[in-house]
């Protein structure tokens, strides 16, 4: 396993929308609580919450699927900043994700924020993922 608690997060949520399990464990910090934030404002999972297990906090996630054939909503997850490369940007050359459907989420010097809100705060950082 990696040091890489965003890369984690990234893959077991794509694992668990691909085999379309309810819900998924993450290791509960700071980063993954706010970007868990994120996905849940933006519409992408149902429900978060915090439990502890074993001395570990970990957030559960509830992932989104629509009602009529349990397809899923999510369809990409892609970590975009990597410890051995990071990734930069500022406000005016933020991409777009499916020209707009999508969201980047960004780390910033106010915290992190999805790229509309940086964009409107005139804000750059680091670019985490792409989710669409």
């Amino acid at each position: 396993m990696s040091n890489d608690i965003i890369s984690n997060m990234i893959t077991s949520i794509r694992n668990a929308i691909l085999s379309k399990t309810k819900t998924v464990d993450i290791l509960a910090t700071t980063t993954t609580r706010s970007i868990a934030k994120i996905l849940l404002q933006e519409g992408f999972i149902d429900g978060l919450r915090e439990r502890q297990e074993n001395g570990r906090r970990l957030l559960l996630l509830t992932l989104h699927y629509e009602r009529k054939n349990k397809s899923k909503i999510t369809t990409s997850l892609r970590r975009i900043s990597k410890p051995g490369l990071r990734v930069y940007s500022n406000h005016q050359e933020i991409p777009k994700v499916l020209g707009g459907i999508g969201i980047v989420i960004l780390s910033t010097s106010k915290g992190i924020m999805v790229d509309r809100e940086a964009r409107h705060k005139k804000i750059g950082g680091e670019i985490i993922c792409y989710v669409s």
